[in-house]
């Protein structure tokens, strides 16, 4: 199958490396998926758990496997017939350990007239050297520099000599090197080369050069060629130069017909550029419209209030995710920021007023980049909107605004690699920490400040996606998450319990007070119970640090952060506290189990090529990485998976709806499973609107021979009666529920609750007239 019908995302990790998902190939088809979705296979720093720091990419990994465990993957995977995606990263390298990154230290050895110094893009017109902010805050960090086998070393860090340059006392001689060591705290400000977001040991590529296309490339596309490879993930496109010039240059070097997704987070209401040579993104635009539907809007209101009474400030989502672009502008990225100003000497004699204007767009920008010179339209109201925010300075913005639309230009290119890695680090990364009001709504992709989905703008952007991207991914979770798709699903349940929900806070921020934190802190709690102490300590100290407002990860505040893991441990004390939380997690979690049930089973049949997050077949609690990356029990996946084949369908035992997640797996593998073998039925998407007093709780669509139902809202459902009078109209024919095995004639109103009588969700395919 060149397009997969669905795939499952696995960590290959050293941990778990290639023989291991082989092992596993066989698991997921009997769970129905048709392709493997790999993490990065080329090879990557050392110890690198995630694989996104690649430091070779003409190699497999060797922690991993390397060529023949890829080979033993390859072959489990045709046995089975199976398919592989893999993920590659074209924006950057890793460059953390010199020594692991073969074209990194030929730069650093050689300079400007390295053959892999066209590779990276770095500012060579300062000093003749390559910034390397490694050193410690001391005054005489240098004085450790050591030459040692003919090396410099500082500490754990190794570095090449140029050839000639050995001899004299190692400050000396770091002086004649290519590079130069600074103090760690100065690489915001100083670095040359352009990183990925903020992070010094990652080095971006210059892949818009074709030469360094082909050189970076060369392994995968082999793949592609010998049908090792039948897709690929693309990640980071706003990293890159030209990612429409990329994406077109992808697709002239592979097969036809082979499957290019990218991970871009699209705004509400923006689309992918039409000449983006790609089936779509990686799903994150869906994960906000499926989530959405789960979330009570009319909880708005007091969700609000309460976070101002948590947080004793009325939070304002449009200023705060400006005032967090802006400091990550002019702070974290300050050394992109220098650079486009380089760029622009006419705009104003006052370089630090271009820094201004420049930044100030940058804040205002609604989207991750404009995608010149389809993106004009972006760019023109994040400049009025500067202007409106800062009238001082309507002369350099609009001077800008004119150059940055200008597709050629250098500035506008610089600009557009800039603005991603503004609003990621920005908002994603920072406001989404401090923003509290409903945390289940601060999701990569998603937006705050919108108060859950219609389902009428839900069916809208599915058919949308089944005319213009039918083969785009879908996702509910990934290794980018901050929560997993069942924490999500569960603090929706807040939203429809907001009274309930606003008395438990109160109550237990007089047990364990820690400040503003503390309303995340009790979502987060809630949302993942019963969670290990140490997790949710770990969960804490990121959080906290990646808001930035009262602690931070350059300089920790040792006593608010205290505070915040004294409230922590108050959870786990064996007092009242604890007793209270567990109650309140017991209280909403059947009814998360229903939102996580109705969500899957949306985003596993709507339009695109749904993917499963490993582990996620089952109940999963998992929070920001590095958490969503721990080992998975596939064993006990495995054999609870064979279990529901031996007892359930055809009218047989229906697995209840509890902690065992029996009832996910289910859901997961039929839905598969029927997309697998019966692609025919997944071709058209038609609304199917309930009639009756539980008409807002169900929704259903149908895909053309198959049909979906499900329940949202469950809470609300209880207050109305259930669905005592509510029907569903099936189109003609008869229906069979491929989860329970029920049969449903066609042609009439069916009652909701005949559909759902043994699950709070229903798949059904035609299998008569």
């Amino acid at each position: 199958m060149p397009v997969p019908v669905s795939t499952y995302r696995v960590q290959i990790r050293p941990g778990f490396d290639l023989a291991a998902t082989a092992e596993l190939v066989g698991y997921l088809a009997d769970l129905g998926v048709t392709h493997l979705y790999a993490s990065p296979l080329v090879q990557a720093a050392p110890a690198s758990q995630h694989g996104y720091d690649v430091v070779d990419p003409d190699r497999v990994d060797h922690e991993r496997g390397g060529e023949p465990g890829l080979r033993r993957l390859r072959a489990a995977l045709s046995a089975h017939g199976l398919g592989l995606v893999a993920d590659i990263v074209p924006n950057h390298v890793g460059v953390q350990v010199p020594p692991a990154n073969p074209a990194w230290w030929d730069v650093l050895r050689h300079g400007p007239t390295s053959r892999f110094a066209h590779w990276f893009d770095i500012d060579w017109s300062a000093t003749g050297t390559v910034v390397l902010p490694v050193l410690d805050d001391s005054p005489d960090a240098l004085a450790l520099l050591r030459v040692e086998d003919g090396e410099l070393r500082y500490r754990r860090h190794r570095f090449p000599i140029a050839p000639g340059t050995g001899d004299g006392d190692p400050r000396a001689v770091h002086d004649r090197q290519h590079y130069r060591l600074v103090p760690w705290r100065r690489g915001d400000a100083e670095v040359n080369y352009r990183r990925f977001f903020a992070v010094s040991g990652l080095a971006a590529l210059r892949v818009e050069d074709p030469r360094v296309f082909e050189a970076t490339h060369r392994l995968v596309l082999d793949w592609a060629a010998t049908g090792v490879l039948d897709g690929i993930r693309v990640d980071h496109p706003d990293g890159l130069a030209d990612p429409t010039g990329y994406l077109a240059a992808l697709d002239r070097r592979t097969p036809p017909g082979t499957w290019v997704v990218v991970e871009k987070i699209l705004a509400g209401g923006e689309t992918l550029p039409a000449g983006w040579a790609c089936a779509g993104t990686t799903g994150y635009d869906a994960l906000r419209e499926v989530c959405g539907l789960f979330v009570d809007p009319a909880a708005e209101p007091a969700l609000t209030g309460l976070d101002r009474e948590v947080t004793g400030a009325a939070a304002d989502w449009p200023a705060l995710s400006h005032s967090c672009r802006r400091a990550v502008a002019t702070g974290i990225l300050r050394a992109e920021l220098r650079r486009m100003v380089a760029l622009a000497p006419e705009i104003d004699p006052d370089p630090g007023t271009v820094a201004d204007a420049l930044a100030e767009i940058l804040a205002c920008f609604e989207v991750y980049r404009t995608y010149l010179p389809e993106g004009t339209g972006y760019l023109e109201r994040a400049g009025s909107a500067a202007v409106r925010s800062r009238p001082e300075l309507a002369g350099p913005v609009a001077a800008l605004v004119a150059r940055l639309a200008d597709p050629r230009d250098p500035l506008a290119v610089r600009f557009q690699q800039t603005s991603g890695a503004v609003m990621a680090k920005g908002v994603e990364d920072t406001a989404f920490y401090r923003y509290t009001r409903f945390t289940a709504l601060n999701e990569v992709g998603g937006d705050p400040s919108r108060f859950g989905v219609d389902p009428r703008e839900f069916h809208a952007a599915c058919a949308a996606r089944q005319r213009h991207r039918p083969a785009g991914m879908t996702t509910l979770s990934s290794h980018d998450t901050k929560r997993s798709e069942d924490v999500r699903a569960r603090l929706a349940v807040l939203s429809e319990l907001p009274g309930e929900w606003a008395e438990a806070v109160r109550d237990w921020a007089r047990a364990a007070p820690c400040g503003a934190f503390a309303h995340l802190l009790w979502q987060t709690a809630v949302g993942t119970w019963p969670i290990e102490a140490e997790r949710l300590h770990a969960y804490c100290e990121k959080a906290m640090r990646e808001a930035g407002d009262h602690t931070g990860w350059a300089d920790p505040e040792p006593g608010y952060e205290a505070a915040v893991h004294q409230a922590v441990d108050r959870l786990y004390d064996g007092g009242g506290l604890a007793a209270r939380v567990a109650a309140f997690a017991t209280r909403i979690t059947p009814y998360g189990w229903v939102n996580s049930l109705g969500q899957k089973l949306v985003q596993l049949t709507m339009p695109g090529v749904p993917d499963v997050y490993q582990g996620t077949e089952l109940w999963d609690n998992s929070l920001v990485d590095p958490d969503n990356r721990r080992p998975v029990d596939f064993t006990a996946r495995r054999a609870l998976l064979a279990r529901l084949d031996r007892t359930s369908g055809g009218g047989l035992a229906v697995p209840p709806v509890d902690r065992t997640a029996a009832a996910k797996l289910l859901v997961v593998s039929r839905a598969a499973r029927l997309r697998r073998d019966r692609p025919e039925a997944f071709v058209s998407y038609t609304p199917l609107p309930a009639r009756g007093t539980g008409a807002d709780h169900a929704l259903a669509f149908d895909r053309g021979e198959a049909i979906t139902v499900v329940t949202r809202l469950p809470v609300g459902l209880e207050r109305v009666g259930g669905w005592w009078d509510t029907s569903l109209p099936l189109p003609p024919g008869r229906w069979r529920d491929v989860l329970t095995g029920a049969s449903h004639p066609g042609g009439a109103a069916v009652p909701v609750a005949d559909l759902l009588a043994r699950l709070p969700v229903a798949l059904l395919h035609r299998v008569g007239i």
